[in-house]
């Protein structure tokens, strides 16, 4: 079945359209969620959630853009939703420096080390940082989106950087230093 009519049959309440429209997307909404959510219990809840929004909405689809990036939109909202439910985002002073550039030759880092690395950062840095850095979102949307000032979200973005500069480096420390026999 072909999507504009897994669509339809969507709409109609078909379960199994259902069934077929959450396998087909579920991995890549399941790796979206894990940008956003801090482990893979949460980002599966978040992946469930997303579905019950997606077929209860599905009518309103209106074919701008593409359908997936429809579904990624509400499954990134349902995240940004949970966090602001159980976590306030507090503003952060912007005195900083934009001094993250990470040399990547210096780095040997597997994509999912850094996927689990985001994933420990802290909430608001984590929000921050997958929004703007893997999904493109601008200063000015991520702090509509997340009740914060435009400096807020760029000090969370600095600052989650320098985490992630920070444990990556002291992985390929901790690394050199085995290598070495030290």
């Amino acid at each position: 079945m072909n999507l504009e009519n897994l669509i339809k049959s969507c709409i109609k309440q078909n379960r199994q359209a259902q069934e077929a429209l959450y396998h087909q997307y579920k991995k890549t909404l399941f790796v979206l969620s894990l940008k956003y959510c801090p482990n893979e219990a949460e980002a599966e809840d978040n992946l469930h959630n997303s579905f019950i929004e997606i077929f209860t909405n599905i009518k309103n689809f209106n074919n701008k853009g593409s359908f997936e990036g429809w579904m990624k939109r509400i499954t990134i909202n349902k995240a940004i939703d949970s966090y602001k439910k159980t976590f306030q985002l507090s503003p952060i002073k912007d005195d900083f420096k934009d001094d993250t550039t990470i040399d990547e030759n210096d780095f040997d880092v597997s994509l999912d080390h850094i996927l689990s690395l985001i994933q420990d950062l802290p909430n608001q840095y984590r929000l921050v940082f997958s929004l703007y850095e893997l999904d493109d979102y601008s200063h000015q949307e991520i702090a509509s989106m997340l009740s914060i000032t435009e400096s807020t979200s760029k000090s969370n973005l600095h600052r989650a950087k320098l985490i992630l500069k920070e444990k990556i480096k002291a992985k390929n420390s901790f690394h050199k230093n085995i290598s070495n026999g030290k």
